[in-house]
């Protein structure tokens, strides 16, 4: 998967106002951890989460994609007549239908002959979004096109929390399944691909690779599950052990055919973005792979896992502060439930 003409133009991103602390989970977790004889402290320490954040209740997911796609074109000064896409990617939606694009699109502006959809695949949703307009760009159907997404994370744990305080008969195994629901956070991104005939920065999307491994598809499943807890609200299961390992085999398997396929060596690059997940996976991804973890720019400890938000948030992010700069080689490496893999490299 190459591409001659598509360029990375520009990233945004909004961070929720909200901060909650991992040790505040756990003081609400105190019972639990109490009967079960839990260490405090082991949420921060097992995945170096120490804070996540929030919206507001009641906010929708496309109402904050509207304003971070607001902003994406504001910053960059981007003429939105020739946006011929907006794909909303992200896990968070406002309804079932009418896609929450549609929503984003008339806030914004764009043109009514935009191609306007949801894309939904976990963690990779705004990534899979970069390859839909940038294929469409490659093929001369659009010139430029936006992939934006909001998650919202406080349902999810706040659920998760209420589900475990109403267990009576707790088990460590539950807390253990229930873990990885806690390390959530939320926060929406939005990136502009071009035609590079279109870009002032230059900034060369060149391609990829794609690999998936669906017989590890019931590792991590989420979803409303009414029947059982009846409020509505989303609840998560994972099994984190299996699913870190799963998903890094994966992942090095991808790696290998994104190297092959850009023609780079593991020296070439010189800087990388990925999923926030946590620490432990960090370091087992970035030895399983041969990088030097220099190279990577973190948001997990203070941001949480923010989904199909996550790593555009992080490059974003990583962009703003100087961690990448012009000339270098950036790879981005996704990964989400599923399994599927998704690794992009950018002439930045």
């Amino acid at each position: 998967m190459r591409y001659r003409h598509v360029c990375l133009e520009a990233l945004a991103y909004t961070l929720p106002p909200e901060i909650v602390a991992s040790s505040a989970i756990e003081d609400r977790l105190a019972p639990i951890y109490d009967r079960l004889s839990l260490p405090a402290g082991r949420l921060e320490l097992m995945t170096g989460i120490r804070e996540r954040r929030f919206w507001s209740r009641g906010v929708l997911p496309g109402t904050i994609s509207a304003q971070t796609a607001a902003a994406l074109l504001e910053s960059s000064g981007f003429d939105r007549r020739h946006v011929g896409a907006l794909v909303h990617g992200s896990v968070c939606r406002d309804q079932l239908e009418p896609a929450t694009a549609s929503g984003v699109h008339h806030a914004v502006g764009l043109p009514q002959s935009a191609c306007v959809l949801d894309l939904s695949n976990a963690c990779l949703g705004l990534l899979n979004g970069m390859l839909l307009i940038a294929n469409m760009i490659e093929l001369g159907q659009i010139r430029a096109g936006i992939v934006v997404g909001t998650e919202m994370g406080r349902d999810l744990v706040e659920g998760t929390i209420d589900s475990l305080l109403d267990t009576p008969d707790i088990t460590r195994q539950d807390v253990k399944l229930a873990f990885a629901s806690l390390t959530i956070g939320s926060g929406s991104a939005a990136m502009l691909l071009c035609d590079r005939k279109l870009s002032r920065t230059g900034r060369r999307l060149l391609g990829g690779a794609f690999l998936t491994d669906t017989s590890s598809h019931q590792l991590c499943a989420g979803g409303v599950t009414a029947a059982e807890h009846g409020d509505g609200r989303p609840r998560m299961q994972t099994d984190s052990e299996a699913l870190l390992h799963a998903g890094v085999n994966l992942a090095e398997q991808t790696w290998r055919r994104f190297l092959e396929t850009l023609g780079w060596g593991v020296e070439d690059i010189t800087k990388a973005f990925t999923h926030q997940v946590g620490r432990m996976h960090r370091k087992l991804l970035y030895d399983r792979l041969g990088l030097n973890p220099a190279i990577d720019f973190s948001t997990v400890e203070f941001l949480g896992n923010t989904g199909a938000a996550a790593l555009p948030m992080t490059a974003a992010l990583g962009a703003e502060k100087g961690h990448v700069q012009s000339g270098d080689r950036v790879a981005l490496l996704g990964i989400g439930s599923g399994l599927n893999s998704l690794m992009l490299g950018v002439d930045w």
